[in-house]
């Protein structure tokens, strides 16, 4: 199975992710989305996989930050455009694995796909 994580390398949630892959010896790639950035196919993928609300993280300082007027008229489309802008938006980490979209980290999903 061909896996590529996706989040940023100082989140303590995404380091555990990396962790249990390593751990269990999963081949995956790792793509930054700081460093690296999101393209907007990839985030309409994901989108159209896992909904902009799952991939949407309130509880992310970059939401908190955000203005009160922003944040009451979020949809879609404006909810996309904020996390392609601000990778930091997404919440983290999300896992492509065989085309299936994964967000957020639980070691016992991670066992039930990876075995």
């Amino acid at each position: 199975m061909s896996a590529t994580l996706y989040g940023i390398s100082n989140c303590d949630t995404v380091r555990k992710a990396r962790r249990w892959l390593s751990e269990h010896d999963v081949d995956y790639q790792f793509h930054d989305l700081r460093k690296d950035g999101l393209d907007a196919k990839t985030l309409q993928h994901w989108n159209n996989k896992a909904g902009w609300e799952t991939l949407l993280n309130k509880r992310a300082t970059t939401w908190r930050k955000l203005p009160e007027a922003v944040r009451d008229k979020i949809n879609q489309q404006s909810a996309l455009e904020l996390m392609r802008e601000q990778p930091t938006l997404i919440k983290r980490p999300v896992l492509d694995a065989d085309k299936q979209i994964h967000v957020g980290f639980n070691a016992d999903h991670y066992t039930s796909l990876f075995g």
